[in-house]
């Protein structure tokens, strides 16, 4: 099957869009398929590695006051990829602005379109531009109609998509690297460099920006014998090393480095309510490291409360702060937490969730072999 995989974000970004568009470009090329991906092209002389497919990077730029993210403009290298490829289907991640240009030139060439919906677009319009949702669901509406078949990340965004009239809808999660996030990682040394004098090591991982509320764990910074951890970067970092006295911010962390502070933890804390699914939460779960997340979208499937970790009220700092506590006084509870969240994981990886997402597309190709023949 040749699959061109148009997505708003790929690597050397590090989002759950980017991480997720890589792994199913590898997946297609493992199974013997023909990927192709095309993206905005990153900053110039940002360094970015080859891949064992053909990635094609049109011009961007970077969005206002968060410039690490790039918006693709307008460019005719979209349309001559799908029709040089002969794309059989065309995989649509997390389509917005060149992902509604994907979708419109498939429809051009009448090639059947899989939508991938992972971006909580509406509530990220609430927290950036303080405006209503309808717009934004509006647009979301208007992409996902036009596609073959859209897969949600979550029973949530299943349901938010369902209720704001999106048709042809499947659920389609996430996997994780079960071979590099893994208990036995742990690191002392490292334990040691990010708490000195024994702290309990609480942490959060992820991008640090406005709607991800990582200022929720001020409170937990105030803990007796707990250091916060913060990992990541983003335009809220300046406002967060005021906001968190006494955190730690190692930066953004990748690979194995990332698999060793994940591992490192004692407790990790996701705290943005906007999370379609939140990988994180997985990777988190795959070392062994109980999670406190809040009750809302995509951790409602990941996170067991009381038996893999602890679900909390959205935006709630008290009640976080809280969790926090109870888990801080309780070694064999977290011991607990970690062993099943490890248990809960092992078997989604990512080659189990490819699969998936193969059945998906041939499901989608039969409709449209159906309808043209109807």
């Amino acid at each position: 099957m040749r699959v061109v995989i148009v997505t708003e974000s790929f690597p050397p970004d590090v989002n759950g869009v980017a991480h997720c568009a890589h792994q199913t470009a590898r997946h297609l090329a493992a199974r013997g398929h023909a990927p192709l991906v095309v993206t905005p092209a990153p900053a110039p002389g940002t360094p970015y590695g080859p891949e064992p497919y053909p990635v094609v990077r049109v011009p961007s730029l970077p969005l206002p006051g968060y410039p690490q993210v790039r918006v693709a403009l307008p460019s005719r290298r979209l349309a001559a990829a799908l029709t040089a490829h002969r794309a059989d289907l065309v995989h649509l991640a997390s389509p917005f602005v060149l992902g509604a240009r994907g979708m419109a030139a498939a429809a051009r060439l009448g090639i059947p379109a899989v939508a991938v919906y992972q971006t909580d677009l509406a509530g990220y319009a609430r927290a950036y531009l303080g405006a209503g949702e309808t717009p934004a669901w509006r647009r979301i509406r208007s992409v996902h109609s036009a596609a073959d078949l859209t897969l949600a990340p979550s029973s949530a965004a299943l349901a938010d998509l369902a209720a704001h009239g999106v048709p042809r809808l499947r659920l389609w999660p996430r996997g994780v690297d079960t071979v590099r996030f893994r208990p036995d990682r742990r690191d002392e040394t490292l334990r040691r460099e990010l708490a000195p004098n024994g702290e309990l090591i609480v942490g959060y991982v992820g991008r640090l920006a406005p709607e991800k509320r990582v200022d929720l764990l001020a409170g937990v910074c105030g803990l007796d014998g707990v250091r916060v951890v913060v990992v990541g970067d983003g335009p809220s970092r300046a406002h967060l090393t005021g906001a968190l006295p006494g955190a730690v911010f190692p930066g953004r962390r990748e690979g194995g480095e990332l698999a060793r502070i994940f591992a490192s933890l004692d407790v990790f804390a996701h705290t943005g309510p906007f999370e379609t699914f939140c990988q994180t939460v997985q990777e988190a779960m795959a070392s062994g490291v109980p999670v406190i997340a809040p009750a809302v979208g995509g951790p409602l499937d990941l996170v067991d409360h009381g038996r893999t970790g602890l679900l909390v009220p959205p935006d709630d700092a008290p009640t976080l702060r809280d969790a926090v506590r109870a888990l801080a006084a309780d070694p064999a509870l977290r011991a607990a937490y970690g062993a099943a969240g490890r248990a809960a994981v092992e078997q989604r990886t990512w080659t189990a969730v490819g699969d998936r997402l193969l059945a998906h597309y041939a499901d989608a190709l039969a409709a449209r072999r159906t309808a043209v023949a109807a």
